[in-house]
């Protein structure tokens, strides 16, 4: 995939080229502008029929992302088109094939057609803690380039079998698919009581992606502003 980024770090444009016949795949809704592009919505999976619709409910449902995904195909050798994330906040390109990763909701911006995500299902535990997915989790297959997205700026953190790391749930974006993880509250099984929430525990050997902004306390911060119905 060759691209370039447009704007500052907290609001970027991808602008992505693409020759006759060349095709990607991006976040539906995500397009700014394209020249000499053709744009086809199709399921969230990778089969056709009943099944396929399914797997993309179940796509939707673990990442946040559309039951449909907009595929987009290079008319000329000139051709270019420009993707922009939801929140504000930076890109990062992930290499897809030696390493695959695991996305958490609404990570995915845009990836080569080579790439895809598919349904993986979680234990009990990671399933009851675990918010958005619930039994599912997104795991990328095949080899190429994946555009992830922050909300905020992306911190890179390593983690090694003799160090786990553990991350707020909210600020996890991706992480390497051979990370152990474990999802509980921060405070203990028994509940919330340091308030800091659901929390990732990662073991092993491989990096995660980090946001440093998190979108939730952006919520709670902005219920007290927010109109509400009168008597």
């Amino acid at each position: 995939m060759i691209y370039q980024i447009f704007g500052d770090e907290d609001n970027p444009i991808v602008e992505i080229a693409l020759t006759r016949g060349e095709q990607i795949r991006i976040e539906s809704g995500a397009m700014v502008y394209m020249q000499d592009v053709a744009l086809e919505g199709k399921s969230n999976a990778n089969s056709g029929g009943l099944g396929g619709f399914l797997k993309a409910v179940a796509r939707s449902a673990a990442t946040g992302e559309g039951v449909f995904i907009t595929t987009a195909t290079g008319n000329t050798d000139s051709a270019r088109i420009a993707v922009a994330p939801a929140t504000p906040g930076m890109v990062a390109k992930l290499e897809v094939g030696a390493r695959q990763y695991r996305l958490n909701t609404g990570a995915f911006l845009a990836c080569d057609n080579s790439v895809a995500y598919e349904v993986r299902s979680q234990s009990f535990g990671k399933a009851l803690f675990g918010g958005t997915g619930g039994f599912f989790i997104m795991e990328t297959v095949g080899q190429g380039d994946l555009l992830v997205n922050a909300f905020g700026a992306l911190i890179e953190m390593e983690v090694t079998p003799d160090r786990p790391l553990t991350i707020d749930n909210h600020h996890v974006v991706a992480w390497d698919a051979t990370l152990d993880y474990n999802i509980h509250p921060a405070s203990g099984v028994i509940g919330f009581k340091s308030g800091e929430g659901l929390v990732n525990e990662f073991h092993g050997s491989g990096k995660v992606l980090i946001q440093t902004r998190n979108i939730a306390s952006l919520a709670q911060l902005l219920i007290p502003y927010m109109p509400t119905s009168s008597n």
